[in-house]
């Protein structure tokens, strides 16, 4: 066995918050008395709000206390280690898409990589972090250029 200490993902930002509202009308109009946004998109229960490269999830539910709409999206620089920790760790994966579970105490996380969603640091932050060697994905450059937020040089 290793002394050497296992390799663990790092946390690069926040992707998205994901928020419960009672309805989704009533909360964007909430929402749009507080605030300027971009509707990214809407259905009859759930509502994206657009923050530049980031953005705000509302679910619609009747339920109270733990749910499976509430939570947060953590970026990662590194999907794969970040599965292996799981696994390392015994955290039990939910059944769903990507890397999401349950901390200890009911909170839903979702993990995605930096290169493959539209949320960005500037260069000297990713410098500064020594993540200066992540890049996107065309996807995701593309959502940028969209918005008309990609830089020159997309990282």
């Amino acid at each position: 066995m290793s002394d050497a200490e296992p390799e663990r993902p790092l946390l690069v930002g926040i992707n998205h918050v994901a928020l419960e509202v009672g309805d989704i009308a009533d909360a964007l109009e909430f929402y749009g008395d507080l605030f300027a946004f971009e509707l990214r998109s809407r259905s009859e229960t759930k509502a994206f709000l657009d923050m530049g490269d980031q953005f705000i999830a509302l679910a619609e539910t009747e339920a109270d206390g733990r749910d499976d709409q509430r939570h947060f999206g953590l970026v990662v620089d590194d999907a794969d280690a970040a599965e292996r920790r799981l696994e390392d760790c015994g955290v039990e994966r939910l059944d769903a898409p990507g890397l999401e579970f349950h901390d200890p105490w009911g909170n839903r996380v979702q993990l995605v990589e930096y290169s493959e969603i539209q949320f960005t640091k500037a260069d000297h932050v990713l410098e500064g972090m020594g993540l200066d060697g992540l890049e996107k994905t065309d996807r995701a450059i593309a959502e940028l250029e969209e918005k008309g937020l990609a830089p020159e040089e997309s990282n």
